[in-house]
């Protein structure tokens, strides 16, 4: 990228900033997202709603003939057709789910891309649930595709500082970000400069947004506790009271496969599954300061209070109110959905909407199949602080981490097809779909998710409103499943966390009608939940922590397994055990970051202590 008048970067720059800074740049309202049969939404492009700094036609003429661009039906096209590769997660084959590779969905972005910009996409998939790791392994290698998203931000930092693996964004955003007014649109200064350095100005990667706050629920058998005659539990002892009541009852319960109950089910991320669990035992007067000191690690391992929370699992585990057999399993193994789908499982700690993801193929679908229609899980709020508040610690509204490795030749491509990705009519479509298929259109406006491997259409054909690489323009309806939940893999930079449709106010409203195993009311109640009481971490950005570079997966594996061993080991070994584990994760680089975060943040904000 050569930009070579100093007027024109100046203005470039001045006019982008001016939008990011007003978050002026939006979609035309008048119906800018119609989806009808056959393909993509009918758009008109996004509008202004305020004046930016103008450049005069030479101006622009000139940078786009230094980037091979022209303008097309109101898009930047290249003249010479451009390849790029897009990192897409592979979550297996379970649930209906197709090949990645060979959906419908990746088809459409390659026809739409190709067609509008003059870019043919290729997709890498990296497995989903060792994406961390596995993106380590590719920039090491080099040969990570020229887009890569993860949720490993130390191994970015570690290829951009240490190996000069990653691509500087600051002038891609700056200079030519009128080349993605929708990906400003949507991200805005916050996301787009969340990552910058405060000294040197260098952005290796941008955040995806999380549409809503919605992170952990914690659930409960509905049908289990209308048969013992009990109340959702309010508090953490009504909530122990409830599992020893499942695991007295379990005949009645489980009848012959009583041996099968299982109180509370948990996985080998413990940090995640028992978040809510931990968080009751956080000081609720913890400072700004301590919670960014202590909070690198992203389940809160270093918080004042967190062992006691394990100490309780611990507790738990040895009475038997535990999956005995949790540390068996890595995260992506089906046993402990299979437990629940099959009935076996009376209460959970997880992402907030977990049983009734996948409709009638998820949790909560299986096992009424399995149980019958009463089983139900619902969310219930059990585990308040010192202050009797339901605390939770709710990260900033980032998502995933964007980034375009050094060997990505094609970085103006690479910012072109990020701002097709952000364009609200993309969005709506890749998180909707197809009218009749994926979703439909209730009388009040709002959508409602519709499964396309359900027997009664999955066989029925779709005529797409594009040809593949193939000629092939017809597909059956399960060939338009989302293997992820309404295709945020392909949304690098939008996780909706529910149905996406037409604008931020119909997807809002339509969320409780995303998840046909469940009624409304009980979506309703799980986003309440999930959000009552919390806390919004604040993490302001204080340049490179040296000493976090390559901790990305070292530290989370060994927080792991001092979780597992703890929770496992007898009450009597516990303190020793959990100890000596901690004391190995601070000397093995836990206490360098401590430490060095300490002296950043004084060296930013001196003897501060809370922002507020």
């Amino acid at each position: 990228m050569k930009l070579k008048k100093s007027k024109i970067l100046c203005l470039l720059l001045a006019g982008v900033m001016a939008l990011a800074l007003t978050g002026c740049i939006s979609e035309d309202e008048s119906g800018t997202t119609t989806t009808g049969t056959g393909g993509a939404p009918e758009t008109t492009e996004p509008v202004v709603s305020s004046e930016p700094v103008e450049i005069d036609d030479d101006e622009l003429a000139a940078i786009l003939e230094e980037e091979g661009l022209e303008i097309v039906d109101g898009k930047y096209r290249f003249k010479d057709t451009r390849t790029i590769s897009v990192e897409i997660f592979d979550r297996g084959l379970d649930a209906g789910r197709v090949e990645p590779l060979d959906s419908y969905w990746t088809k459409w972005i390659q026809a739409q891309v190709l067609a509008d910009h003059n870019i043919q996409v290729e997709f890498q998939t990296v497995p989903r649930w060792t994406e961390a790791q596995e993106i380590n392994n590719l920039l090491a290698a080099r040969s990570a595709p020229d887009i890569i998203y993860t949720y490993n931000y130390t191994a970015i930092l570690t290829y951009a500082e240490d190996m000069n693996g990653i691509i500087d964004l600051a002038p891609f955003v700056d200079e030519l970000g009128f080349l993605a007014p929708n990906l400003w649109g949507l991200l805005g200064e916050d996301l787009i400069y969340f990552n910058k350095h405060p000294s040197n100005g260098t952005i290796w990667a941008i955040e995806g947004i999380r549409f809503t706050d919605n992170r952990i629920n914690t659930f409960v058998r509905e049908d289990w506790l209308a048969k013992l005659s009990l109340e959702p539990p309010t508090t953490l002892e009504e909530f122990e009271a409830m599992l020893y009541e499942f695991q007295a009852n379990a005949e009645l319960l489980l009848g012959d496969q009583a041996d099968k109950m299982i109180p509370f089910t948990i996985g080998v991320d413990i940090g995640w599954r028992a978040d809510h669990l931990f968080a009751s035992y956080f000081p609720n007067d913890m400072t700004d300061k301590e919670m960014f000191v202590r909070g690198f690690d992203d389940r809160y391992f270093l918080y004042p209070g967190f062992k006691e929370g394990v100490r309780k699992l611990n507790e738990w585990y040895n009475a038997g109110l535990i999956w005995q057999d949790f540390p068996l399993y890595e995260m992506q193994d089906p046993t402990e959905d299979n437990n629940s789908k099959a009935g076996f499982v009376g209460s959970m700690i997880h992402n907030w909407n977990y049983p009734y993801r996948d409709n009638e193929q998820g949790l909560q679908g299986m096992m009424q199949v399995s149980v019958g229609p009463e089983a139900a899980f619902i969310p219930v709020a059990a585990f308040k602080n010192e202050a009797d508040l339901y605390k939770k610690i709710i990260p900033f509204h980032v998502d995933r981490k964007i980034a375009f490795p050094m060997t990505n030749d094609e970085p103006v491509a690479s910012l072109i097809y990020l701002d097709f990705i952000s364009r609200q009519d993309v969005r709506s479509y890749l998180g909707s779909g197809e009218e009749g298929i994926t979703f439909e259109l209730l009388e009040n406006g709002t959508v409602r998710t519709l499964d396309p491997t359900q027997e009664a259409v999955r066989d029925n054909v779709f005529e797409a409103a594009f040809t593949d690489n193939t000629g092939k323009t017809q597909w059956t309806y399960a060939e338009m499943i989302m293997n992820s939940p309404n295709n945020i893999d392909y949304l690098l930079t939008f996780n909706s966390e529910g149905i996406y449709y037409r604008d931020d106010e119909t997807a809002r409203a339509s969320v409780a009608n995303s998840f046909p195993a469940t009624t409304p009311e009980v979506i309703h109640r799980a986003v309440e939940l999930t959000s009552l009481d919390m806390r919004i971490k604040r993490d302001p950005n204080v340049g490179t922590i040296e000493a976090e570079s390559g901790m990305g997966t070292t530290l989370p594996e060994k927080r792991n397994a001092v979780l597992a061993n703890s929770v496992t080991t007898s009450p009597e070994n516990f303190d020793s055990v959990f100890d000596s584990g901690m004391q190995d994760y601070l000397n093995s680089g836990g206490q360098a970051i401590i430490d060095e975060r300490t002296a950043k943040w004084e060296e930013f904000f001196g003897d501060l202590e809370n922002f507020d």
